[in-house]
């Protein structure tokens, strides 16, 4: 590996010296959360204090996040300010719900996600990255393409084609552009929140996106309502995650869902599940426009093994292009901030958490840490690659959050990269845009501002 290759430095902030006053943490949260991180916390494996919020530990010491995460999870409940963040938009499902709610929707919508059921949609994913191959093949040559949308609009149509079988009822395109509207409005933080102030004063980000989240209770209501009427005239539904959703029983109770946990999840499907996927594609072809050495390794591999073997077992074949995914998902992690609340006292890395505060686990942080790994600012795939990828500690890692609310959807949304990563490496050369600046911006997930525009070259 050239000298060149390992040098690549991605964008982020810079860490800062000392931190921010009152007024500087609220403005930076509102602007770009992924900013308000000092030179301590990435040197640091705890850090506790008191903020504008309460009092706040972020912790960055695998063995604490493992407690929390994991081994003393019924201590700590979802956050209020992601609550209040998350729940105008995505209600009362698996993202947002806790307790013996949570449980029960994990439960009943678990068989949808086993291995053997996400092996089952691997050809559906390879027959819309070939459609997606060919929309780009007849674009003008020289034509820059904005790959966030696309990779937005792709994976939209991929969730169409398996989780909802018979269609969304609207035009992907129209999703797309409601589910940015939403993260861009509703998904920047508001100071009344930041502030804990109540919640009937009026948020600014809610008013302006509340026609996004009611043209979204609309479409998914109209969605419902055909599934609804399919199996009411007795036709045959689909197995999918709407037919499962409508048909849901909780394996130790009995008893089916709610109609608005049914609306809840299928919005988050919809919204969180194509998006957190899209923003993963678009940073891999950026990593990779950066380096040259890695993108003829992720090519060769295309080449090679695409029509090698079955398309269910190409992540296993193409080793090269899953550590590129998961180093890409080390730099940027979909999620960068997990936040839980203590319900009763707690020791954490040998620190005393007191009932009430707020514990943060940041996978951007975590994922950059000076303490856990090597050069963390790099681009290396190296890291996930043979012996390397045994040594990462499960709870230094964690794109996809860890403990019984790791996200149900990882082995789906892992083979759905890969395959698209795949087919769309195998037919072009993707290069950044000439002039354009490439920075990391949170607004719920972790997307590049502005979008990444790119110059498609067939090969």
């Amino acid at each position: 590996m050239s000298a060149a290759t390992l040098a690549f430095r991605p964008p982020a902030p810079k860490p800062r010296e000392t931190p921010l006053g009152a007024i500087g943490m609220i403005a930076t949260l509102r602007r770009n959360p992924i900013e308000i991180w000092t030179r301590r916390h990435y040197e640091e494996p705890i850090l506790i204090g008191q903020t504008i919020m309460g009092v706040r530990a972020v912790v960055s010491d695998p063995a604490g996040v493992r407690r929390i995460l994991l081994d003393n999870v019924a201590n700590y409940r979802k956050d209020d300010l992601q609550l209040r963040v998350l729940k105008p938009g995505l209600g009362e499902g698996l993202l947002t719900s806790d307790g013996e709610n949570w449980k029960a929707q994990r439960r009943s919508l678990a068989p949808l996600f086993t291995p053997r059921q996400v092996s089952g949609f691997a050809e559906a994913m390879a027959a819309t990255a070939r459609s997606g191959v060919e929309r780009f093949a007849r674009r003008r040559p020289g034509q820059i393409v904005d790959m966030s949308e696309e990779m937005a609009h792709l994976t939209l149509e991929i969730l169409e084609h398996t989780l909802f079988s018979q269609g969304l009822g609207r035009e992907a395109g129209e999703f797309q552009k409601a589910v940015t509207r939403y993260f861009d409005t509703v998904g920047q933080l508001d100071p009344f929140d930041l502030l804990r102030l109540p919640q009937f004063l009026p948020r600014l980000g809610r008013l302006r996106g509340r026609a996004t989240l009611d043209w979204f209770s609309s479409a998914v209501d109209d969605i419902i309502a055909t599934r609804r009427k399919l199996i009411a005239d007795g036709g045959e539904a689909p197995r999918d995650v709407l037919t499962l959703l409508l048909q849901a029983q909780d394996p130790e109770t009995g008893r089916g869902m709610s109609e608005e946990d049914v609306r809840s999840n299928i919005i988050t499907f919809i919204g969180a599940g194509h998006e957190t996927t899209a923003n993963a594609l678009t940073w891999t072809f950026y990593l990779l426009s950066q380096s040259p050495e890695w993108r003829r390794r992720v090519e060769a591999e295309a080449d090679a093994q695409i029509d090698a073997g079955p398309i269910e077992t190409l992540s296993e074949r193409m080793p090269a292009t899953k550590a590129v995914l998961e180093e890409s998902l080390r730099l940027y992690p979909p999620a960068a901030f997990l936040s839980r609340a203590a319900i009763a006292d707690d020791v954490v890395c040998g620190r005393e958490i007191k009932a009430g505060a707020v514990v943060t686990v940041s996978p951007f942080l975590l994922h950059r840490h000076r303490k856990l790994w090597k050069d963390p600012d790099l681009f290396d795939p190296n890291r996930f690659l043979g012996e390397n990828r045994d040594n990462v500690d499960r709870f230094a890692y964690i794109p996809f959050g860890a403990g019984p609310r790791v996200c149900i959807g990882m082995g789906f949304a892992i083979q759905e990269a890969m395959i698209v990563l795949a087919y769309m490496t195998r037919a072009f050369h993707f290069d950044l845009a000439p002039g354009h600046t490439v920075r990391p911006v949170q607004r719920i997930t972790l997307r590049p501002q502005g979008g990444m525009p790119m110059l498609l070259t067939p090969r």
